[in-house]
């Protein structure tokens, strides 16, 4: 199997993976040496886009979290430390989450002031073991910080090398048109990605921002492509880490379920490949970010990649999980 390698996004030139690693299991569910296997697998699968984050290693999910803030970076950065992978690779962290667990500076609340962005980027430099970063996101919006303080300390990090594009995560669609409109007005670089939960089962994102990013050139990057294993085969004992949270949200779709299953059987693919696959048919899309926890998890996704959904196949997925529609035509003439 050959990954047909895509830009990141029409706003930079760089080109990615159809299929992003993300490692938020790396540490608090999965091991290290396992999470080195999962890397070096991908890198030799022709996946080379790896997406992280400085809170990443918490075990959000458990009721008594294990592991620490910064863990999950530790991991990449001693993987990184072999050598001859880091210039292989398309590497993405994020900036915002509560880091007090590292540090008890106030200021290290979750947030996005000037000076938080880029002492968070020297942290996650140093963990990352690595000079500089290929693509550093906003994990969240912060309403509360001017777009303008936000913007010069990312171009700030950019000229000094540390980082080389902009994204953001899990905004809004008029928070795309803020910071696409005023990085215009300084004449300065923008976004390139939005990092925003994108599923069959989750479709909101269709409304307003994926419209948003479509007309300022931004590629998004669904997280949770599978709906937390509700698209990944659960009705045949699918293993998503969660598994009473999983059966309840499985009870609340058993009717979409079960009719998306026996599509999946008819067409003769696996429900998280379709899943997969149905999200890279989007044009918007750049790469979703699968999060795997073993081996086979992983191998289990590269199927996404060759599988093509028609019309039919499509119009049949939209009855079983329907979308909003873009605004204003979903809720006005």
């Amino acid at each position: 199997m050959t990954l047909q390698h895509r830009r990141l996004s029409t706003n930079c030139a760089v080109r990615v993976s159809p299929i992003c690693l993300g490692t938020m299991n790396f540490g608090p569910a999965t091991e290290e040496p396992d999470s080195w296997a999962i890397m070096d697998r991908a890198l030799d699968a022709g996946v080379n886009f790896f997406d992280t984050a400085n809170v990443y290693g918490r075990a959000f999910w458990t009721r008594e979290p294990t592991g620490h803030a910064g863990l999950t970076e530790e991991i990449i950065g001693r993987w990184l430390a072999q050598g001859g992978r880091r210039e292989r690779i398309v590497l993405a962290t994020k900036v915002y989450g509560d880091m007090r667990t590292v540090t008890d500076e106030p200021d290290r609340a979750s947030g996005l002031s000037a000076r938080r962005i880029i002492l968070d980027c020297e942290d996650s430099l140093r963990r990352l073991q690595t000079d500089y970063i290929d693509l550093y996101q906003m994990h969240h919006t912060d309403r509360d910080c001017p777009v303008d303080e936000v913007l010069e300390a990312f171009h700030t990090l950019k000229r000094q090398g540390k980082i080389v594009y902009m994204g953001s995560s899990n905004f809004a669609g008029w928070d795309i048109a803020r910071y696409a409109e005023r990085a215009r007005q300084l004449g300065s670089p923008g976004l390139v990605t939005e990092q925003s939960v994108y599923s069959l089962q989750n479709r909101a994102i269709e409304s307003e921002l994926v419209p948003a990013c479509r007309h300022y050139g931004i590629a998004i990057l669904p997280y949770s492509p599978l709906a937390g294993g509700l698209l990944a085969g659960v009705r045949a004992g699918a293993d998503s880490g969660k598994t009473a949270r999983r059966a309840t949200r499985t009870n609340d779709h058993a009717d979409q379920v079960a009719r998306y299953e026996a599509f999946c059987k008819d067409l003769g693919a696996a429900p998280a490949t379709v899943a997969l696959a149905w999200v890279l048919h989007n044009p918007v899309v750049a790469a979703p970010i699968i999060g795997p926890r073993t081996m086979e998890q992983f191998t289990s996704t590269l199927a996404a990649t060759e599988l093509k959904l028609d019309a039919q196949a499509l119009a049949a997925l939209d009855d079983i999980w329907p979308g909003p529609g873009e605004a204003p035509k979903n809720y006005a003439w």
